[in-house]
């Protein structure tokens, strides 16, 4: 029988996603032959509301969004954010089938897609891989919860100034390519008010806008202009996985 080509290559790719890459080598094994390259771009989604997950996918690269969406449509807001140090398709890990939100790629995505009955399999057959993904759970939980907490408490500077703070996180350069509309979706703010926060940060010296682009010129100081409302699900992840390398 010939040699599986496709899979021996699969083996020799380097792993991006930091979730596989912490795994036991053994349990990376048992999910390398069915790993698939995937690529993704503005606006795809990897899942859909409602109907059964297919496929999970690890990112390499690139911004998934978690949406809450409202029964008529009308109104959607970020619940949660994922790159590279997460999943998409977290109904998978507890146990579910179908995802209840919507997911949407924000900045193109690169990474591996793994059909969800092999992870399945793979997590029936070693509890060490599902506590690992349910470490990542914990960990999105507190992200969703801190993001309740700034929509509700802090104003949308500070809450603009977290949200760029974590996309940054997640991709490499200070640069991002983001329009007022689409933040304004992700924030669940009216365009107004976000041109208004984006003018703050900016004569603060902390951003550079352009048209559809935003540049961090001091992290540090946006940082301080969170005002505490970012830091504590990073410290969380931190903890559970060790520093980002």
């Amino acid at each position: 029988m010939p040699p599986d080509t496709a899979s021996g290559a699969r083996s020799t790719v380097p792993i991006r996603n930091r979730l596989l890459a912490i795994l036991a080598p053994d349990d990376l094994a048992r999910l390398r032959p069915h790993l698939e390259p995937v690529a993704l771009g503005l606006g795809e989604a990897p899942t859909e509301p409602g109907r059964p997950v297919a496929h999970v996918l690890f990112p390499e690269a690139g911004i998934v969004s978690l949406l809450a969406v409202a029964p008529d449509k009308r109104r959607r807001i970020e619940a949660g954010m994922i790159g590279r140090e997460g999943m998409v398709g977290l109904p998978v890990v507890l146990g579910a089938d179908a995802e209840l939100h919507e997911t949407v790629v924000q900045a193109d995505v690169q990474g591996w897609r793994l059909p969800s009955d092999a992870l399945r399999r793979a997590m029936a057959d070693s509890p060490a891989l599902h506590g690992v993904l349910l470490r990542y759970v914990q960990t999105f939980m507190a992200q969703t919860a801190h993001t309740l907490l700034a929509n509700n408490t802090r104003r949308l500077d500070e809450r603009l100034a977290r949200w760029l703070l974590m996309s940054r996180d997640r991709l490499d350069g200070d640069e991002l390519l983001f329009t007022r509309p689409f933040l304004s979706n992700m924030l669940g703010a009216n365009r107004p008010g976000v041109a208004l926060a984006i003018r703050a940060l900016a004569r603060a010296g902390l951003i550079r806008h352009t048209r559809g682009r935003i540049t961090v010129l001091d992290r540090a100081g946006l940082e301080a202009a969170a005002g505490g409302s970012y830091g504590v699900p990073e410290a969380e992840y931190a903890r559970l996985f060790g520093p980002a390398g």
